[in-house]
């Protein structure tokens, strides 16, 4: 985001209806993408919370601080160009999900696995018609063809907002069920990271979290969240 840090020029960031939907005004004019394009958004949700995070710069201007502005700009230069290519990189998940991959030993952690992931697989199954079979070990086992056909065609319905948000939701996780299962609203987001995190937790209970995992952990978190904001954002109906 180098090439659009710069100092703050504007007095009052504000919105206005435009062809693709709500555009986001610096004193009027309005905000480019670093690639150039108009800063477009689909919901008036959406382009008041990239105004707000504008609003919120002080003297100079930090990317980092502006996260809803940061999707946008990623869903209008990178995922609006390659759309096809970024549903299909999320979809290939399915092959490879996290919850299929079941730990041998040590028993409490294959009851924790399972009472955690189970639901969400049989959810999987029964709401989005995709069963996905657990197996032992890393290694991936074939699933069912017609299950990832139909967990590819959900998410090639998704436009290129809703996309760069899942594509946050799964790649987080590293699971496309619960990536899907947060962009329907079957957990609240918090838990559904919880799930994601079955693995690293037990670790951490035997030998403990260093300040550096920690807070890697902590980011991955606030990202994952971020994302499920994200899309609220771009399904808002204001």
């Amino acid at each position: 985001m180098s090439e659009w840090a710069l100092k703050r020029f504007w007095t009052e960031a504000g919105v206005a209806p435009a062809e693709d939907g709500f555009a986001v005004l610096l004193d009027g004019r309005p905000v480019k993408t670093p690639a150039k394009r108009p800063l477009a958004v689909p919901t008036r949700a959406m382009a008041e919370a990239v105004a707000a995070e504008w609003d919120a710069q002080e003297d100079q201007v930090a990317p980092l601080s502006m996260p809803v502005t940061r999707a946008a700009n990623a869903a209008i230069d990178k995922v609006m160009e390659q759309r096809a290519e970024v549903a299909e990189l999320i979809a290939a998940y399915g092959e490879s999900d996290l919850l299929c991959h079941r730990a041998e030993s040590p028993a409490e952690l294959v009851r924790r696995q399972a009472e955690s992931w189970d639901p969400l697989l049989a959810w999987a199954a029964s709401t989005l018609g995709a069963p996905l079979e657990p197996t032992p070990g890393v290694i991936p086992r074939p699933q069912p063809s017609e299950s990832l056909s139909r967990l590819r065609s959900r998410v090639a319905g998704l436009d290129a907002f809703e996309l760069t948000a899942l594509h946050d939701l799964v790649g987080l996780s590293g699971s496309l069920v619960i990536g899907l299962a947060a962009a329907e609203g079957l957990e609240p987001p918090e838990r559904l990271w919880e799930l994601s995190r079955i693995d690293e937790t037990w670790q951490q209970e035997q030998w403990g979290l260093d300040d550096e995992a920690a807070e890697v952990a902590a980011a991955r978190q606030r990202d994952f969240l971020q994302a499920r904001r994200f899309l609220d954002l771009a399904r808002a109906s204001l």
